[in-house]
Order: C-alpha cells, then structure tokens, then sequence
C-alpha cells in the first residue's frame, strides 16, 4: 500500500469534523454505519474515528441518494466493487512465475513433432 493510501486510511477524524465535512447529520453516518456501509474505528474511549477514506465513502453515498438510488441499491453497487476487486486480486495471484512459463513452454515443444526425446538428450534440464 502507498504512502498517500495508508495516509488517507487513518482513522483520525471525529464525527463532529466528519459532520462539517460531509454536511450530513451524526444520526445520518451511524445510520450508514448500521447498514454496513461505513466502518469507522473505534478509539480507546469507545469513540466513532473516521478516515479520509471514510469520508470519501459518505460523500458518495450522499450522491447516490441524491441520484435516486436507495440503500439496497447502495449496497449492491458497494458488493459489486467488492467481487470485482476480489476477482482482480486472484488473477493477479494466478499470474505464471518465469519457471512456469518454462514448464509449460517445455511440455509444449515436447508434444510438437518428435520431441519427446528432449529429456533423455538433455537431462537436468
């Protein structure tokens, strides 16, 4: 994760400044935060500590109703994104290592014409 992202994921802001910052009421975010929409920390007083990020997050939901959309389609949209950064994530984790593409290249030109006898000719290989 980069500088600026681990930055921008500290939860450092309270609700009052995340009220100012967002125009919405306390009892709007911890209604978003019932809804799983929003997941601020918590901090040794048991306080609600928000992140940029987090305020990022409020402000598009904030637009999203305005768009008309409800919270069920809120939520949708947010486990949308969430599955399709999953599947992002795996394929890069499926991504082939140089001795894969070895392997593979090597089985390949093995079944060609005639090849099969590459091993015996070169072992170790």
């Amino acid at each position: 994760m980069s500088e600026k992202e681990l930055r921008r994921s500290l939860s450092v802001l309270p609700i009052g400044t995340v009220m100012k910052l967002t125009d919405l009421t306390a009892r709007q975010i911890r209604y978003y935060e019932q809804q799983d929409l929003v997941f601020p920390q918590r901090n040794d007083g048991n306080r609600r500590m928000y992140s940029l990020n987090d305020i990022d997050r409020l402000l598009e939901i904030k637009d999203y109703l305005d768009e008309g959309i409800n919270i069920a389609g809120i939520k949708k949209i947010y486990e949308q994104q969430k599955r399709e950064r999953q599947k992002r994530q795996s394929e890069r984790e499926r991504q082939l290592t140089d001795p894969d593409v070895r392997r593979i290249l090597r089985d390949e030109l093995m079944n060609l014409g005639g090849l099969g006898d590459y091993d015996q000719l070169h072992p170790g290989s």
